[in-house]
């Protein structure tokens, strides 16, 4: 974990939370890597998850491994969206917590 905090985190802990796509998440770790708090981690689908998705995405997530993004720590997301910028497919979103 980052111990700077960088400056387009501008909301308090818990306010917005990332959302994953997984029919579209391709695993590679970026959200990850950027994440100045931890809120992802790489892991196996969830099988409820798996078998919600379309066909097709479900092919692809086979294809890379059965692995997704995860957000275990999603309540410490500071709504910087580095997590947003970096991932390459376009699968994480914020959204205002409930």
């Amino acid at each position: 974990m980052s111990e700077t905090r960088p400056n387009s985190c501008r909301q308090p802990a818990g306010k917005l939370r990332p959302v994953v796509d997984s029919g579209r998440c391709e695993a590679k770790a970026a959200c990850e890597a950027v994440c100045p708090v931890d809120v992802f981690a790489v892991e196996r689908i969830k099988p409820d998850v798996f078998r919600s998705l379309p066909l097709t995405s479900k092919v692809k997530v086979w294809v890379r491994g059965m692995k997704t993004a995860e957000t275990p720590n999603a309540s410490a997301c500071l709504a910087c969206a580095l997590c947003v910028g970096a991932c390459p497919e376009g699968a994480i979103r914020l959204v205002a917590s409930r």
